[in-house]
């Protein structure tokens, strides 16, 4: 199974990469894959690439929910018990 995750642009070291913000953690990323990619801007990345903008709405909404499934009681069948 593969994840994508959203992530935050707060440096561009160079056109073709940039670092993101993943929850606290940064990570340097590629860029080869998208254009007009600004800090500031939400990208979702896969394996130390960002494959496309998103809206930073979606974004912040889909980060919510994971920080809502990481906090949840340990269920069986849950996301907490994988």
């Amino acid at each position: 199974m593969c994840l994508a995750v959203p992530a935050r642009v707060v440096e561009m070291p160079s056109v073709d990469t940039a670092i993101v913000d993943l929850s606290g953690v940064r990570k340097e990323i590629s860029l080869a894959l998208v254009d007009d990619v600004t800090v500031g801007d939400y990208v979702i990345v896969h394996v130390g690439f960002a494959l496309n903008k998103l809206d930073t709405d979606e974004a912040e909404q889909t980060l919510a929910l994971f920080a809502e499934m990481s906090s949840a009681p340990d269920t069986p069948g849950g996301l907490a018990s994988r």
